[in-house]
């Protein structure tokens, strides 16, 4: 079958463009300059698999003015850095990405209010078992997914998955936003991995990286100032500073067009329409800066899904509430203040119950609702928590202790709970020191009895937070603060009766026959952890608490 088929580049400020392909070997096909700012041509193609790339006269300073240079489609789905061409996949006479059938579609999936989300790194997450050296693929990462569906995970947040330099990478300097990671695997296996998740109930949010761009992505070989700015955003703050950054103040008059907004905003709604994805996490908010830009996209992200749930996430360090939602462009924030307090008084570093107050209930810090925030106690850019008691001396048995009494607070606190792959079985590997640096996480760990009991513990909770609606709404209560013993007591609640009380210690002493007053409910209680009945009467009850421990009591 021979069908016609357009090929089209967005260069208005470009005086010339041609296609070279496998189709013309490699001979230039000269190409159209549109009124549009489009220059195209027609090729009659059959069916097939095709290379392609472009040969434009730049407009970007690097270069003699009106320079001819190869560039590959900014456009393009599917691309060999090893030979710098797009691929094209032609069938039934139209360009298409792949075969993939969407097999789960129809499966249910949590609300953004009943989210366990876990952060992965596919490179990282699977592969190091036998030979530490083997890359993680989409294929290793789906055998997982019933290790995570035990666990309780409901909610995957992908470390970016377009296509970056080389074979190794975090992925935060994208080159290509249309194509995704090749040492990864192929689009098919993305889309496997994206159903496969959906066939158990677990979303997929991908991170989305918006602020900046590799030194080589496409748009910048063509007319690098249309779309970026032309120094430095912001030179008083060059640490964090990781690339060209994108222009989304430009405005294009003739066409009537914001060059940046219209292909950022391209990229997310073939993402959303192309691989069903569930959400996004935008990266590096703060230095992005443009609140008009992220409202459109946020409502471009969720125009363009089908009818279910969708999750909008701001990165944005420090966090603050004025990004979320009513009045801010996104729904969430990661909640890097929740790390940083717990952190100390898990280490017994301090006791200030006023801060855990803050981080417990977010709406302190001027958050309007328990979706607000995605709250943490390690991430890809920061080190694992018994990594972090680790460096301050704490080992062993006291590390998984109070382990545990962090997980307890990060399941119970109003807001997502996150997990950086890893934490619930105790992964205490140092983070990488640079993006380029494997660090696969170690499942081994497992078959050691500490580590498997953290992960049972975790699972404990997350099946908790899951079966009980008390811990998804925006209902918290401390009912009994005692600095000298450092322990703090809360309450969480729903308007159908359920109750979740948590009592901590965040001292090194045993309390027996600790007393609790101002309990929030008379009668019967069932401590969640090790599974006992316990009464409360006359407004309190009486517990044995250890040093750096957690009751959790349900009603």
């Amino acid at each position: 079958m021979t069908s016609v088929i357009e090929f089209e580049l967005f260069a208005p400020r470009n005086n010339g463009a041609a296609v070279i392909a496998s189709f013309s070997d490699w001979k230039e096909i000269p190409m159209d300059r549109c009124e549009d700012g489009y220059f195209r041509t027609q090729v009659e193609l059959e069916d097939g698999v095709y290379q392609y790339k472009f040969r434009v006269q730049t407009k970007s300073p690097q270069f003699e003015p009106d320079q001819w240079v190869d560039v590959i489609d900014p456009y393009a789905t599917d691309v060999d850095e090893e030979k710098k061409v797009a691929t094209v996949r032609i069938k039934d006479g139209q360009k298409i990405v792949d075969t993939y059938v969407w097999q789960h579609d129809r499966t249910p999936l949590p609300n953004n209010h009943e989210l366990i989300i876990y952060e992965m790194h596919v490179a990282d997450f699977t592969g190091g078992e036998v030979d530490p050296y083997k890359r993680g693929r989409y294929v290793d990462a789906i055998e997982k997914l019933d290790y995570l569906s035990e666990l309780g995970i409901n909610a995957i947040e992908l470390m970016p998955v377009n296509e970056y330099p080389g074979d190794y990478s975090w992925g935060y300097k994208v080159r290509h936003y249309f194509a995704t990671e090749s040492s990864y695997g192929s689009t098919e296996d993305l889309k496997r991995f994206i159903d496969e998740c959906h066939g158990r109930g677990i979303r997929v949010f991908m991170d989305g990286i918006y602020n900046h761009t590799d030194e080589e992505c496409p748009l910048l070989l063509i007319d690098r100032n249309y779309w970026y700015y032309e120094h430095m955003h912001y030179p008083e703050d060059p640490a964090n500073y990781w690339g060209p950054e994108f222009n989304y103040n430009n405005y294009d008059e003739q066409l009537d067009v914001k060059p940046a907004w219209k292909y950022v905003g391209d990229v997310v709604k073939y993402w959303v329409q192309e691989y069903h994805i569930d959400g996004i996490r935008f990266d590096a908010v703060r230095q992005l800066a443009n609140d008009e830009f992220l409202t459109w996209l946020a409502e471009q992200s969720k125009k363009n899904t089908a009818p279910k749930p969708f999750f909008n996430i701001a990165e944005h360090i420090p966090d603050t509430s004025k990004i979320t939602t009513p009045e801010g462009p996104l729904d969430s924030c990661w909640h890097e203040s929740f790390r940083y307090f717990v952190l100390p008084h898990i280490s017994g570093e301090m006791f200030e119950p006023e801060k855990l107050k803050e981080v417990l209930d977010p709406r302190k810090q001027g958050y309007t609702a328990t979706t607000n925030v995605i709250n943490y106690l390690a991430t890809h850019d920061r080190e694992h928590l018994l990594r972090e008691l680790g460096d301050r001396g704490i080992f062993d048995e006291d590390a998984f202790k109070r382990a545990k009494l962090a997980a307890v607070v990060l399941m119970t606190a109003m807001g997502i709970p996150m997990l950086w792959m890893g934490e619930e079985f105790g992964e205490h590997k140092r983070k990488s020191e640079n993006v380029n640096q494997p660090k696969k996480i170690a499942w081994p760990l497992l078959e050691r009895d500490q580590n498997r009991e953290l992960f049972d513990y975790y699972k404990k909770l997350i099946s908790l937070r899951k079966q009980n609606s008390a811990l998804h709404n925006d209902n918290i209560e401390f009912f009994h603060e005692n600095v000298e013993a450092k322990v703090l007591a809360y309450v969480r609640w729903n308007e159908q009766g359920n109750r979740v009380v948590v009592v901590t210690n965040f001292s090194e002493q045993n309390y027996n026959e600790y007393c609790v007053p101002n309990f929030p409910c008379t009668g019967k209680w069932h401590e969640w952890i090790d599974g006992y009945d316990i009464e409360a009467n006359d407004e309190r009850i009486t517990l044995n608490l250890e040093a750096y421990q957690a009751k959790l009591l349900v009603q």
